[in-house]
């Protein structure tokens, strides 16, 4: 199965082109592609987007940093934006065929890397950050490379997760982590009092009882006072809420917003919700639009005057004579299924008046649904390839001193998959049930089937949990799984 995951590092230049093109090109590898370039000079920062295999995006991601290192003295730097590094920050951020967890794992890797190979200390944040408070990038870069230069060797709050306690002397540290999709979006204001614009920074981020998923401040750029904001789940905070409450809070200085901009790429999904909000279109959904009808129908999804064409594949691959797809290809199918039907059903009642009272709900289940419905999707795959490698392992475990370890090490897997299956498509249920309060009534029959085909994926996800553990020599994990597995069919 391909993997495909997006990078997105900021560099501490945003004045000099030819440093800019030059750490590209030393991201240039087989396997990665260049999405976007943002430069900003008044930021004094570029924002470089892109996308490839997990392996080759990891190197190209180390490759980056060294050369930004050769490039860039921090010392010598200055611009609007906060930073700690000449490589600011590394995320990954999982697009197909991964998870948000892979992206953790990618994280470590690269920052291991980044230590041993360029002598920068790294620390992780968001998804793989190995404290709360390190989460939120705000908090690990709090005083910018100055004061982490003066703290870091006496502070134990302030200690690397890898390198020695020490910035790099002209490249000071770097953080690398794993989050989902991120829009960086900005919104300029009709004047030039930046003070107008951290105020309104500070009634939208969260950290000040503002939206959930959005962080803020406020700059001067380019004559005018920015709101900077990055919206770190747009699904649950779409971007016009985002802008109504800035135009809002703007209204009360005697202002309004000017433009706005998007820094780096934003994702479809956010612009369609955009769409929706804006001009009002009664049930509407991303289907109505021509472009996905057309990639639809072209990449086999969706078949003119029916759907048999999009399913026929999967299915037929079901009934052939080999041993994948199998049973917990079908169990991660069955439970991406009910997160699709769920999400139909909530998408349908959201917006309508009768269940205006509802919207907070119905956004959250959507949004929750959705990355479920992705994950499950993902396992499809994931069980074949799973089973595939546990036979695989026995083939190598012949005459191996080492068998039983080899073995069980597959048949973990293989093991946590199906678990992670019926994990994820139990909260589908639970989901649904809760939709069935504040939503349309007539839509009952569809989340009933929704949670028979989830009750089915635990079903047959939990068959081929127990067919593994029965194979396994690790007593103590076979112990933790079966408790698992009880838990999850109760």
């Amino acid at each position: 199965m391909s993997t495909l995951v997006e990078c997105v590092p900021n560099f501490s230049e945003g004045r000099d082109p030819a440093k800019v093109d030059a750490i590209i090109e030393a991201m240039k590898i087989e396997g990665v592609y260049l999405l976007d370039r943002e430069m900003d000079s008044d930021h004094n920062r570029s924002v470089i987007t892109l996308v490839g295999d997990r392996e080759a995006i990891q190197e190209a991601a180390i490759r980056g940093v060294g050369k930004a290192a050769e490039l860039i003295d921090l010392n010598q730097h200055q611009g609007a934006h906060p930073r700690m590094g000449a490589t600011d920050v590394v995320p990954f951020i999982p697009i197909e065929g991964v998870t948000l967890e892979d992206c953790v794992a990618m994280a470590w890797h690269v920052g291991e890397q980044i230590w041993k190979r360029h002598q920068i200390p790294v620390y992780l944040y968001e998804a793989a950050a190995t404290r709360p408070e390190r989460q939120g990038l705000e908090n690990i870069r709090r005083g910018q490379f100055e004061g982490i230069r003066a703290d870091i060797e006496t502070n134990p709050a302030r200690k690397p997760d890898f390198g020695d306690p020490r910035v790099h002397a002209t490249a000071g540290a770097t953080v690398v982590g794993a989050r989902k999709a991120l829009i960086a979006y900005n919104v300029f204001l009709n004047t030039a009092e930046v003070d107008i614009a951290k105020k309104i920074a500070k009634a939208v981020r969260f950290s000040s009882g503002g939206l959930r998923f959005v962080k803020g401040a406020g700059f001067l750029v380019r004559g005018q006072a920015q709101v900077s904001m990055n919206l770190t789940d747009f699904e649950q905070t779409p971007v016009h809420r985002v802008f109504e409450l800035v135009r809002s809070e703007a209204a009360r200085y005697g202002v309004a917003p000017a433009s706005s901009e998007i820094v780096g790429l934003i994702p479809k999904k956010a612009l369609e919700s955009a769409a929706e909000w804006f001009l009002q279109v009664e049930n509407f959904d991303s289907s109505l639009i021509l472009e996905n009808r057309l990639a639809a129908v072209m990449q086999g999804k969706m078949a003119v005057g029916g759907l048999r064409a999009g399913v026929e594949p999967f299915i037929e691959q079901l009934a052939a004579a080999t041993a994948t797809p199998g049973g917990g290809s079908a169990a991660a199918a069955s439970g991406a299924m009910a997160a699709g039907l769920a999400s139909m059903v909530a998408s349908l009642s959201r917006g309508k008046k009768a269940y205006v009272q509802f919207e907070r709900e119905l956004s959250e289940a959507i949004a929750r649904l959705s990355q479920l419905r992705e994950e499950l999707k993902a396992a499809i795959d994931l069980d074949a390839e799973s089973y595939n490698a546990v036979m695989k392992a026995y083939k190598q475990a012949k005459g191996s001193v080492e068998a039983a370890a080899i073995v069980d090490g597959a048949l973990k897997q293989a093991t946590r998959v199906p678990l992670g299956v019926a994990e994820r498509a139990r909260e589908v249920a639970s989901i649904a049930q809760k939709l069935e309060p504040i939503t349309n009534p007539h839509m009952k029959s569809d989340l009933t089937t929704a949670i028979a085909l989830a009750r089915a994926a635990i079903t047959s996800a939990l068959a081929n949990v127990e067919i593994n553990l029965d194979s396994l020599e690790d007593q103590a994990f076979v112990t933790k799984a079966r408790a698992q597995a009880l838990s999850l069919s109760a």
